[in-house]
């Protein structure tokens, strides 16, 4: 398969929407009816239309963040359908489950810290997402971690808009709405 960005005719993130739908299947969003795919296409749909993101490869890696941490899909598979940088950012993405639960969560951070920017935005996006997503009881626990991404944000120029974007929506959160601004 061609790494070249359009030569079978499609943009990255069509490709990337077709592999993460195949191989996300079968799995669902902590409510049980919603497909989990629904979800990192809507993380790509955040990075776009909140945070204003035009860079396909980012928009692909969004779609495809999920993929090395809930599925079969490995590091060297997104290469072969993609490139190293895109492999590099859903790596930089994926928590290690082997891991005890502090340490794996603090593995991942500094993974997302040492990334490029590129990763901290999807995370950003991701956030988002899941605050969208979550119920009441879940609330806390996602306000909590869409903090951390902001933390973990706090000194990328490049994500000053996305950043402020989740900002807003995290105080909206807290105070009790639920729909985003």
């Amino acid at each position: 398969m061609s790494r070249e960005p359009g030569l079978d005719g499609r943009h990255h993130w069509q490709r990337a929407i077709d592999l993460a739908s195949r191989r996300h299947t079968g799995q669902f969003r902590r409510n049980g009816v919603t497909p989990y795919a629904s979800h990192p296409v809507r993380v790509a749909m955040v990075a776009a239309t909140v945070f204003g993101v035009q860079d396909e490869r980012i928009l692909a890696a969004a779609v495809l963040h999920d993929l090395i941490e809930d599925t079969t899909v490995d590091y060297d598979e997104l290469v072969e359908h993609f490139d190293h940088e895109i492999a590099d950012w859903v790596a930089a993405l994926s928590k290690d489950k082997r891991l005890p639960e502090d340490r794996r969560e603090a593995e991942y951070d500094r993974a997302i810290a040492a990334a490029a920017w590129p990763v901290r935005l999807i995370k950003l996006a991701d956030v988002y997402d899941n605050l969208c997503d979550c119920d009441d009881a879940r609330r806390s626990a996602a306000l909590d971690t869409a903090r951390r991404a902001l933390v973990l944000a706090a000194t990328d120029p490049e994500l000053e808009h996305a950043s402020a974007c989740l900002d807003a929506f995290v105080r909206t959160m807290s105070t009790g709405d639920v729909a985003p601004s």
